[in-house]
């Protein structure tokens, strides 16, 4: 897996490793697998280290055929079935210099790999990635994708901006010089989302810094269903309160809104029931929302197709409340009731694809 390219100005690098974790990706882990082991490098070699969470699907029996004929490639086994144990078992396995995480559930400019070891090295930063960039297939993939890349749904991330370059406070998937886990940790097991965001917390906690680069390009599949979308952030919002919890920092606003809506929604029904005097102000609050949706799903099918327009008001709506639900049974399961992630149920550990 080399190649004679000698744009990377550096000393010989002796080999990289790029770590995946998957579980039931029988859809997509070909093409993925084709993918990583065609990235090249003109000055190291590559190897990919893939943690099968206990596929049940077909996943697996792909990666070992492929596994079969690629000596580069080596399957790594994540009983635990969930992101974090996963990464950290290859971890462990990787012996590259440099660790490049790569998701299944994502597409990849050809020259992936040397784009983040170009920018890790120009920019001597902990962490580098590229931009949050969706893509769907398929009507509602297509219009999660179109939400995903909205302000209306992610407010102003720098991390869903293509071509925003600098530093960032967290970045989509990563590649690390190997040193860093030593110094930081590994990923944190407890946690079945927000890993990412907890890893980055840790490396500016410690004095480092994360780059993002749009020379970096990737392409991530958002889901095909709404219920999996639901699903998807509420756990999102449920899991950054143990995030929050954990290293005792202020919840930023753009956490914050989507939980405040949603005690609003359910406090001002409540009070509905009791008194219709709260009627008209609920009936208000509900317009206003309304009708702010209704602008957000014209502005994003003027850009990304007036097909999409039916579905993206349902789109906007379950990004917003279903992280804020998610984020207010976040407090009550990490806060109120002092339990840790370990207990909680199935809905909020088991991944959805």
């Amino acid at each position: 897996m080399k190649n004679t390219d000698n744009s990377i100005n550096s000393k010989n690098i002796p080999l990289v490793s790029i770590i995946t974790a998957c579980r039931n990706e029988v859809r997509y882990i070909e093409e993925f697998l084709n993918s990583a082991l065609a990235q090249t490098l003109p000055t190291a070699e590559i190897e990919v280290l893939i943690a099968d969470g206990s596929s049940n699907d077909g996943t697996r029996e792909v990666i070992e055929k492929i596994t079969a004929k690629h000596s580069s490639l080596k399957l790594i086994d994540n009983p635990y079935g969930i992101v974090s144990t996963g990464l950290n078992a290859a971890i462990k396995q990787a012996r590259g210099k440099i660790i490049i995480r790569m998701d299944a559930h994502t597409e990849y400019a050809p020259d992936y790999v040397r784009q983040c070891v170009s920018v890790l090295e120009e920019t001597r930063a902990d962490n580098v990635g590229g931009p949050w960039v969706a893509r769907g297939a398929g009507r509602i993939s297509r219009a999660i994708a179109a939400a995903f890349q909205s302000h209306f749904a992610v407010g102003r991330a720098r991390g869903h901006r293509p071509d925003y370059e600098g530093f960032v406070d967290t970045v989509y998937l990563g590649c690390w010089y190997k040193d860093i886990f030593k110094k930081i940790g590994l990923f944190d097991e407890e946690l079945v989302r927000n890993q990412d965001d907890e890893m980055n917390l840790r490396i500016i906690r410690a004095g480092g810094n994360i780059w993002q680069s749009p020379r970096i390009k990737s392409w991530y599949r958002p889901r095909g269903s709404l219920v999996k979308l639901w699903r998807q952030y509420f756990q999102y919002g449920f899991w950054k309160v143990r995030v929050i919890q954990k290293h005792t920092i202020p919840a930023s606003v753009r956490h914050l809104i989507p939980a405040m809506f949603a005690l609003a929604l359910i406090l001002g029904l409540v009070a509905c029931l009791i008194h219709p005097v709260f009627r008209t102000g609920y009936i208000g609050m509900l317009f206003l929302y309304t009708s702010f949706i209704a602008f957000g799903s014209l502005i994003t099918a003027m850009k990304s197709g007036w097909n999409l327009l039916p579905i993206l008001p349902v789109v906007f709506s379950i990004f917003h409340l279903s992280y804020g639900l998610g984020f207010l049974a976040g407090i009550w399961h990490f806060a109120v009731m002092g339990r840790r992630g370990h207990q909680a149920g199935k809905w909020a550990v088991q991944l959805t694809r």
